[in-house]
C-alpha cells in the first residue's frame, strides 16, 4: 500500500512480476495435474480431441482472469470487462464442437417414431 501510494506505476510492476514468478511457480503442478487428467482420459477411452479442448478452454479461462485481474489492479476497468468478454466467446468457439457431439447424442437416444 505504501508503494502504491508513492509509486504507483512501480506497484503494479511489483504485482505483475509476483503474478507471473507464482505461476511460473506453479507450472510443474499443472504439469502434473494434466498428465493425471489425460491418463484418466485414456483409461475411461474417451477422446483425446476432446480432453484437449476442455484443457485449452480451461487455460483460456485462467489465462483471461488473469489478464483481467492486471488490468483491474492497473485502474483499467473497462479494458478488464473486455478481456473477460474476449475469453469467454473464445471459449465458447472452443466448446462448439463438444456441444455438438452431446447435442447429437442426445438426438440419438430419443425414440423415432
Amino acid at each position: 500500500m505504501i508503494v502504491k501510494e508513492q509509486k504507483p506505476t512501480f506497484a503494479f510492476m511489483i504485482v505483475v512480476f509476483t503474478g507471473c514468478a507464482i505461476f511460473l511457480y506453479l507450472v510443474d503442478q499443472i504439469y502434473e495435474l494434466i498428465r493425471m487428467i489425460e491418463k484418466i482420459a485414456v483409461n475411461a477411452n474417451v477422446n483425446m480431441m476432446y480432453m484437449e479442448t476442455i484443457l485449452k478452454i480451461i487455460g483460456i479461462a485462467y489465462i483471461a482472469e488473469f489478464g483481467a485481474q492486471l488490468t483491474k489492479d492497473a485502474g483499467q476497468g473497462a479494458i478488464a470487462s473486455k478481456i473477460e468478454l474476449g475469453g469467454k466467446i473464445l471459449i465458447l468457439t472452443m466448446a462448439i464442437p463438444i456441444l455438438t457431439v452431446i447435442i447429437e447424442t442426445v438426438i440419438g437416444l430419443i425414440p423415432a417414431f
